[in-house]
C-alpha cells in the first residue's frame, strides 16, 4: 500500500523513527482498487469480514517465528544467555559484553540461523526465560543473521525465575498471539505497564466467563488461572482454551472454506468486529501467509470476544469497506533498515495504522498491515 509523499530514512544501520506529516491525497483510491471486503462470517459476539486482493506476493522465503523456533533454527533467549548458544558471523569487541549484561524485562536476543528472512509480528507470545514476552512490534531478520535486540512486552507480571534457557512458541494450536487490545497496548501506547494492566483485565474477563458457565467441571481449572499471572498460561487453560475454542474453531473452518473457495481471488486478511463495533484488520501480502498465521489470530480474536462479553450487533459491510480503504493520517513515523525492511506507524483521527514492507531484493511489497481503532 505504498503511497506518495513518504519521507525515508536513510542509515548503515535501523534509523531513530521519523516524524512526517501524512499526505496521502489518492491512497484511498489505490486501496479500494486493490482490495475488496466480503460479507461477514459471525459467531456469537465476534464477527470477521474476509478481504480479498486483486493480487498475491510471492512470500515463500519468509520463516515464520512458529516454524523457526520449532526447526531450532530460530533461538530466543534472555540476553546473558545467548553467548554459549551462537558464535557471531561479524565479530565484533563490543558484541560479549553488550550481549552478557543480563537478563531485561523488555529485551530479549533472537538469532536467525535460517537461510532465510524471519517474519515477527506484534503480539506474538514466546514462553520461557524469566517471563512469558510478546514481540513489540512487525519487523524483519535477515537469513543467517548476528544476535539482535529483539523489543518484547512482558505478558506475565509476577515471575522473575528462569524456567528454561530459551523461549518457545505456547503448545497451543501451533503457537498463540495476544488479543487485540494487548496488541494495541505493545503496538501503539509502548508502555508496560499499560500492557500488564491489558493483560489483568484480560484474564479476570476470561475466568469471569468460565466461573459463569458453572458446574463441577471448571473448578479445577479455576484453581489452575487463580495461581499464575501468565497470559500463555490463561489462553492454555483448558476451561478457558475450551471456551476459546467455541467461536474460534467453527470462525477457522468456515474461513477456511471462504479461502478455498476464493484462492483465484487471493484472500489475504481480516476485518474484526466484537459486539457489532470494529476494532482491527490484519492483512498480509498472501494467502500463504495468511493461512499460516490464521489459526493463531482467529483464537487471539476469539479472546478479544471472550474478555468483551456482549450480543452480537448488526454489522455493516459498507463500514467494514471503508475502515478498510480509510488510511489519512495526520502523522506518520518511519523506521527504515535499508535494505531489509520499512515499518510506518500512521496516526489518524481514531485510528492507527502499522504497515510493514519488505526491502530485500526483488520484494518492495508491504508483507503486514495491521490497523486499529481507538
Amino acid at each position: 500500500m505504498r503511497k506518495p509523499w513518504i519521507l525515508v530514512a536513510v542509515g548503515l544501520v535501523l534509523v531513530p523513527a521519523i516524524v512526517v506529516p501524512c499526505l496521502l491525497s489518492g491512497g484511498e483510491v489505490g486501496v479500494a482498487a486493490s482490495y475488496q471486503v466480503l460479507a461477514p462470517i459471525r459467531h456469537g459476539n465476534l464477527t470477521v469480514f474476509p478481504v480479498v486482493s486483486s493480487h498475491s506476493r510471492d512470500t515463500s522465503q519468509f520463516l515464520t517465528l512458529d516454524e523457526g523456533l520449532r526447526s531450532g533454527e530460530v533461538v530466543v533467549t534472555e540476553a546473558g544467555s545467548v553467548a554459549p548458544l551462537v558464535r557471531p558471523r561479524h565479530p565484533h569487541p563490543l558484541w560479549q559484553e553488550r550481549y552478557a549484561e543480563g537478563a531485561r524485562v523488555n529485551q530479549l536476543v533472537l538469532v536467525n540461523n535460517a537461510k532465510r528472512p524471519l517474519l515477527l509480528l506484534a503480539g506474538e507470545i514466546v514462553t520461557g526465560g524469566k517471563q512469558d514476552r510478546i514481540i513489540g512490534k512487525d519487523r524483519l531478520v535477515p537469513a543467517e543473521s548476528d544476535p539482535i535486540d529483539l523489543s518484547v512486552f512482558c505478558v506475565e507480571p509476577g515471575r522473575w525465575v528462569g524456567s528454561s534457557a530459551s523461549f518457545k512458541t505456547p503448545e497451543l494450536h501451533g503457537g498463540a498471539m495476544v488479543q487485540p487490545s494487548v496488541r494495541s497496548k505493545a503496538m501503539a501506547d509502548k508502555d508496560q505497564q499499560q500492557v500488564w494492566n491489558e493483560v489483568g483485565k484480560s484474564r479476570s474477563a476470561m475466568s469471569e466467563t468460565v466461573e459463569g458457565s458453572g458446574g463441577h467441571a471448571v473448578q479445577a481449572p479455576l484453581a489452575e488461572l487463580s495461581q499464575t499471572s501468565s497470559y500463555a498460561r490463561t489462553i492454555e487453560n483448558r476451561a478457558v482454551a475450551g471456551k476459546i475454542d467455541e467461536v474460534a474453531v467453527p470462525l477457522e473452518q468456515e474461513y477456511r472454506s471462504v479461502i478455498a473457495q476464493l484462492r483465484d481471488k487471493n484472500a489475504v486478511g481480516v476485518i474484526v468486529a466484537v459486539n457489532g463495533q470494529i476494532i482491527w484488520a490484519d492483512v498480509f501480502a498472501s494467502t500463504r501467509l495468511l493461512e499460516k498465521y490464521w489459526p493463531k489470530l482467529v483464537r487471539s480474536y476469539a479472546a478479544e470476544s471472550m474478555a468483551q462479553p456482549g450480543r452480537s450487533a448488526s454489522d455493516d459491510l459498507k463500514a467494514a469497506q471503508q475502515f478498510l480503504v480509510h488510511l489519512e493520517g495526520r502523522s506518520e513515523v518511519v523506521e527504515n533498515e535499508p535494505g531489509l525492511y520499512r515499518h510506518a506507524e500512521i496516526t489518524g483521527d481514531g485510528f492507527k495504522v502499522f504497515e510493514l514492507t519488505s526491502l530485500l531484493p526483488g520484494t518492495g511489497f508491504d508483507l503486514h498491515l495491521a490497523k486499529m481503532a481507538e
